[in-house]
């Protein structure tokens, strides 16, 4: 995990995955599509696997226990997404816990945050993202 946060850290990406087998994978696009991406057209990518990630909310903790993640890193992580990964047996670390994620321009709770408050499947989760992401064209 060190190495993942050093990666984070370093500016170059907005989160990271390493799979059980040790390649890496890069997240570049805001919120979370690319995790969405990797659980859509890699499935088997993030079974076991360590990821590290500036923002997880809900929505992203939902994918993260779809897709099997056994450890995760959050600089910041929302008490829904806490909850959801701490139920799901997965090992979490963070740097600081929120109530909520705001969206970008720090009007309002996260869409996907809102979007997935209402459910702790990670299936229905994932349908409910899907749907959103379609929507914004991502």
């Amino acid at each position: 995990m060190e190495q993942l946060k050093e990666i984070l850290h370093s500016g170059t990406c907005l989160g990271v995955a390493r799979s059980l087998q040790g390649e890496l994978k890069l997240f570049e696009r805001c919120g979370v599509a690319d995790l969405f991406s990797l659980v859509s057209d890699e499935p088997q990518f993030l079974r076991e696997a360590s990821v590290a990630d500036k923002v997880i909310g809900r929505g992203a903790a939902l994918l993260l226990v779809k897709g099997g993640a056994r450890e995760v890193y959050a600089e910041v992580i929302s008490s829904g997404a806490l909850d959801v990964l701490s139920r799901a047996g997965v090992t979490v670390s963070f740097g600081k816990e929120v109530p909520n994620i705001i969206n970008r321009t720090g009007t309002d709770v996260c869409p996907v945050e809102k979007l997935t408050a209402g459910t702790s499947s990670p299936d229905e989760a994932y349908r409910l993202i899907k749907d959103f992401l379609k929507d914004k064209n991502l």
